[in-house]
């Protein structure tokens, strides 16, 4: 992989819409329930295959299924221009979709690896060749998996609050601790949000407080919480040009990660903290994957014009709240790295 690239760009557009979930809905969509030797994966898919272009691939996180997670992204006004070139995979974990029955008593949920190894059926299924995946939190770490394993499967990855690293003894004591003596949905709210977030932007901790306790078995949600806790080390490792390109475990395709820019996760790039950014700004983090899959070479340079602004005026911007939820509150502006 070529070094990192640092990309900050600025949002101008609104973000949200109103608690009434207008913006959490799927349009023009085909669900199915796709069987594995894993289990059952509920699927959603809009738009038909183009061409030999890939499918987007998209896997959520924790406490989260496909529409909370990325619905405001996808029915944001400058994803269109996304949207018209591919078609959509939407992945909710077993059991995390809206009105899933719980599961039964005794249920074994699939490890970690396990709900990586589903993917690959589901897109022989489907007919689907090669994918650009987007994942958040464990949905990220889940489609790193996928690439690692099934390299030729994955074309393109973009990761949004990314954690490599297994839960250490520290974190593993901690999160013990918290379940003593916080309810699952507390938890899950610390996982997605930093203590500033969670004390001042009351309106989308309110939302997604509801999306979190409601749209989700509590019973199923805990167990792919459990799953994501137990997961072990990426080990991937930066190749050296003429020494082991061939042998080292490292990512074959180029990746986009993005953070929250106020989180600890922005000297790292890939950390699992720094709230939503596809959720509380969906304009940055859509113009930041056109400009990606278009050095993919699969969308023309139409429509990109805003990006190569804000990208030459976000030092002079920077402290601008223009439309939105305000950036003080909600600390999550992306902070976007590009590796190839």
């Amino acid at each position: 992989m070529e070094k990192l690239h640092d990309v900050q760009l600025t949002e101008i557009k609104p973000l949200l819409t109103g608690q009434n979930g207008s913006n959490l809905q799927d349009f023009d969509c085909q669900e199915y329930d796709v069987e594995t030797a894993h289990g059952v994966l509920h699927i959603t898919v809009k738009g038909a295959g183009k061409g030999n272009r890939p499918t987007i691939l998209t896997y959520h996180d924790i406490g989260l299924n496909h529409k909370s997670c990325f619905n405001t992204l996808f029915n944001y006004v400058d994803m269109q221009d996304v949207t018209q070139h591919f078609s959509i995979l939407h992945v909710d974990a077993p059991g995390q979709q809206d009105n899933a029955p719980v599961f039964p008593t005794g249920y074994q949920y699939p490890t970690i690896d396990e709900l990586a190894e589903m993917l690959p059926s589901v897109l022989t299924q489907l007919q689907v060749k090669s994918v650009i995946g987007i994942g958040v939190g464990a949905g990220a770490y889940i489609l790193t998996k996928l690439a690692l394993k099934e390299p030729t499967l994955v074309e393109g990855l973009i990761l949004i609050n990314m954690d490599p690293c297994a839960k250490g003894w520290v974190g593993w004591a901690a999160s013990k601790l918290s379940g003593w003596t916080s309810n699952l949905v507390d938890v899950i709210m610390g996982h997605h949000f930093s203590s500033d977030e969670l004390a001042e932007n009351k309106e989308i901790i309110q939302t997604f407080r509801l999306h979190i306790s409601q749209d989700i078995p509590q019973e199923n949600m805990a167990m792919f919480y459990s799953s994501y806790q137990s997961r072990t080390d990426l080990q991937m490792e930066r190749p050296v040009p003429g020494l082991n390109e061939d042998s080292v475990s490292t990512l074959r395709c180029p990746a986009l990660l993005v953070v929250g820019d106020a989180s600890p996760a922005v000297d790292a790039v890939m950390a699992d903290c720094g709230g939503l950014p596809q959720v509380v700004q969906p304009g940055k983090v859509a113009e930041a994957l056109k400009y990606f899959v278009q050095g993919m070479g699969y969308m023309p340079a139409a429509g990109m014009t805003r990006l190569v602004r804000s990208r030459t005026r976000s030092t002079s911007s920077a402290g601008s709240s223009e439309g939105g939820w305000s950036r003080s509150a909600t600390n999550t502006d992306p902070h976007i790295r590009m590796t190839s």
